[in-house]
């Protein structure tokens, strides 16, 4: 599935102009350069009709052979310069999308990315800004050089015979009309081809983000001929716009003989009439193979251009997914910091309209300081609530408030600098063992680095990998086990120095000792921390100083374990079924 589309936004050109504004003056370098080039093959056709005319009348001609000669050489030297400049300019071009694109990405609000398909976003990152390289160079430079090499030949043509010059552009009016039904086709067909690469990125991405459930479900066969049809309508949405370049090439190409015939075939009679010399017959046929560059240059910067164009248009649909604001990181708690106080107040909220309410009016409040757990079957909406916190959603209705200021009021880089936040899977980023501990917090010292590991009983950990804390733990941490990157996650939300820390499952995946260890470290932190959890284990949930009871998106009690196994049935079934069953 690829982003939906949006609404009509500012044309492709001006689209492209955007990213090419801080480089306009390379750009327009390297425009000159080409048009010196040009300039200095417009001047050949002249040289020779000069050295014929020389040669007729028997007169010298090496003063014509050292300037044509010369001239080559200038040409070639210049055209290799500005060739050089062009690229370079083009490669800066697709470098600033690049960035533009990913820092953009990195912002988007969570429920954009829900409804977006990762491979498909990356298609945009690598495939589509790499075709601003060719709209850039070829498109937009080879217009402007391609088109004024365009009217200074004709002009050229026209000084040197009007009539044949008159023949001429008939021709080439008559594939004028013929390229304006083609370029549209183009758009179309280079605009569904895009699509199919992105839709191709998104099948990839899905095999290979659960490739061992692929490979233990025997479904490699079926899955493959998923990837291989989202290849073929790649393919075949290439080929299509593959066909209608080549026919605007070739249209191209076939005035431009067609011209040639003819202008020889009309010349010719003007010779034998006497009505031009044989000289002026060789220069206009020299322009008639010139002007074949420069309407080649323009055919292929149009029909570059409806490529370009439809990858501007995947990329702006990129942008204009709801995002955060861009704002500067905010410093972390200090050691010394107060812990934070939570309020929910008859929060209402889904994550999609067309999707139930996960939360029917939740109420309850935190006070600071102290071990909150969650507990609920599963689909209660405990999770949410951590979401909620977070900012990743905002809720339909009701208030959320953090140390009694609700939660739009807070701007999001302090909000999260507040949080720890342990999420139910513990993701681990591909890279090493020290980048994935110190993601929240860089700054950290050596020797809060090693308090957290041995908080956390990494430290063993550490001690028996060959790199220590370098040592790669492949993607997604796929070199560790469960617990173990648990405990990643767990270290990497400590060394934050949370004033409010969210703990969902964080110890499901852990041994009996490593539970028991990290649940006594939880307990010591919640001392000096607003502690949140989610949790399915009895011995985590009889520790917290309150407990949070929610089932269908509402909470149906609040209290101790004691109290909620005398007053609450659904608590005391749980307690006497999944609690126990999984209690150590």
């Amino acid at each position: 599935m690829s982003i939906a589309e949006t609404e009509s936004g500012p044309p492709a050109w001006r689209l492209l102009l955007a990213y090419v504004r801080p480089h306009r003056w390379a750009l327009l370098a390297g425009a000159l350069l080409s048009l010196v080039t040009g300039a200095t093959g417009l001047l050949l056709p002249l040289v020779a009709k000069g050295l014929i005319d020389d040669l007729s009348h028997d007169r010298a001609i090496t003063g014509a052979l050292v300037v044509m000669s010369v001239l080559v050489v200038v040409n070639a030297a210049v055209g290799a310069l500005g060739s050089y400049v062009l690229r370079r300019t083009a490669e800066s071009v697709v470098l600033g999308a690049r960035r533009t694109l990913s820092s953009y990405l990195l912002r988007l609000r969570i429920p954009a990315v829900d409804r977006s398909e990762p491979g498909d976003l990356m298609a945009r990152i690598t495939s589509d800004t790499t075709l601003l390289r060719e709209v850039t160079t070829d498109s937009l430079v080879g217009l402007g050089t391609g088109g004024l090499t365009l009217v200074a030949t004709v002009a050229m043509m026209g000084l040197v015979d009007p009539v044949l010059l008159a023949v001429t552009l008939g021709v080439i009016l008559g594939a004028g009309t013929v390229l304006g039904v083609i370029v549209p086709r183009i758009n179309r067909a280079s605009r569904q081809a895009q699509d199919a690469v992105g839709v191709m990125g998104a099948s990839l991405e899905r095999i290979l983000g659960a490739l061992r459930t692929v490979k233990a479900s025997g479904a490699e066969h079926r899955e493959e001929r998923t990837l291989h049809e989202a290849a073929e309508e790649s393919w075949r949405q290439s080929v299509r716009a593959a066909k209608w370049s080549a026919a605007a090439g070739n249209t191209a190409g076939l005035a431009m003989q067609i011209a040639f015939i003819t202008v020889l075939a009309v010349g010719g009679a003007r010779v034998a009439t006497g009505s031009i010399q044989v000289g002026t017959l060789v220069a206009f046929l020299l322009y008639v193979f010139y002007l074949m560059s420069p309407i080649q240059q323009v055919v292929g910067a149009i029909t570059q251009y409806q490529t370009g164009a439809a990858a501007l248009a995947r990329i702006q649909e990129a942008l204009s997914l709801p995002s955060e604001p861009a704002t500067a990181p905010a410093p972390l708690p200090s050691a010394d910091a107060q812990p934070a106080s939570l309020a929910f107040d008859e929060v209402r909220f889904r994550y999609a309209d067309d999707l139930p309410y996960v939360h029917h009016g939740v109420t309850f409040a935190v006070p600071a300081r102290g071990m909150t757990a969650f507990v609920g079957p599963s689909g209660a909406g405990k999770t949410t609530v951590f979401s909620l916190i977070e900012r990743f959603y905002d809720p339909e209705s009701g208030t959320i408030t953090l140390d009694g200021l609700g939660l739009p009021d807070w701007e999001l880089p302090p909000l999260r600098a507040a949080i720890g936040y342990v999420e139910q899977d513990a993701p681990v980023l591909s890279g090493s063992l020290r980048d994935n501990v110190l993601l929240g917090n860089p700054d950290a010292d050596e020797d809060a680095l090693d308090r957290v590991l041995k908080t956390t009983r990494l430290d063993g950990l550490v001690a028996r990998l060959p790199k220590g804390l370098d040592t790669l733990v492949g993607h997604r941490g796929t070199k560790l086990s469960g617990g173990e990157r648990q405990r990643v996650a767990i270290a990497r939300a400590l060394l934050r120095r949370p004033r409010l820390l969210l703990l969902d499952e964080a110890t499901s995946q852990l041994d009996a000792v490593n539970e028991a260890a990290l649940r006594d470290t939880v307990s010591d932190v919640a001392r000096t921390t607003t502690v949140l959890v989610v949790a399915h284990r009895l011995s985590t949930v009889t520790m917290a100083d309150r407990i949070v009871v929610m089932d269908a998106g509402r909470v149906r009690a609040v209290g101790t374990h004691r109290e909620l196994v005398a007053a609450d049935p659904l608590y005391a079934e749980l307690a006497a079924t999944q609690f126990l069953a999984t209690a150590d």
